[in-house]
């Protein structure tokens, strides 16, 4: 349950954001302070589950063969084999779009080292190389998991974003969210709570709320 101060500056962001003709993104922008973020190590890279889920369609992508690939199918929004996936590494304006396109990336373990060699240079930079699949590992249970999943990654920026839910969630499902992530954040940062400078949520085009 996140503490009351988030919900407050949750349902303040809510209420003053203007009336819009589209359907709101709601936003936690994150301030660090203290952390020499030109060395690598702390950057903020993080994917985290959010309980009340992102609001959002999050559009995932699957490299699989057989059964695994099958399965997919029925949750994934496009599956490749190792076929179209050389196909794909061959055409590098398509695959940029996929990659911008594309939240997450899954790809069973055997066929990750084709991935990196065919798309390396395109994902590796856009911070999207595929999560790994075990062979025990369910890819129905993954994919639905990964749509509920945003990424936190600050690279060498003071102030980074991430999606926290959308306008028409409640104030404490946002809230939920939102704890979860600075706990995570809290946990991991070399000097916890005192490496954030501040926190601000906000619509899209919203007014921000300081959070903390």
């Amino acid at each position: 349950m996140a503490d009351q101060e988030i919900e407050q500056a949750v349902s303040r962001a809510l209420e003053d954001a203007p009336e819009r003709n589209f359907r709101e993104t709601v936003d936690l922008a994150i301030n660090l302070r203290d952390l020499d973020l030109n060395e690598p190590s702390n950057r903020v890279d993080e994917s985290i589950v959010l309980p009340s889920g992102t609001g959002q369609e999050t559009k995932i992508v699957v490299f699989a063969e057989g059964e695994t690939a099958l399965r997919a199918e029925d949750v994934a929004d496009e599956v490749f084999d190792a076929d179209e996936l050389e196909d794909l590494g061959d055409d590098d304006d398509e695959a940029k779009d996929l990659a911008d396109e594309t939240d997450f990336f899954i790809a069973e373990a055997s066929m990750m080292q084709d991935i990196g060699r065919y798309l390396g240079t395109i994902l590796g930079p856009r911070g999207k190389m595929p999560e790994p699949l075990q062979p025990d590992d369910d890819v129905v249970e993954v994919v639905n998991r990964m749509k509920n999943t945003v990424q936190l990654r600050s690279g060498d920026r003071r102030t980074f974003h991430t999606r926290v839910g959308a306008e028409d969630m409640s104030a404490e499902d946002i809230s939920d969210n939102i704890d979860v992530i600075l706990r995570r954040l809290h946990s991991n940062l070399e000097k916890g709570p005192l490496n954030i400078d501040n926190v601000y949520v906000k619509t899209t085009m919203g007014p921000s709320v300081e959070v903390a």
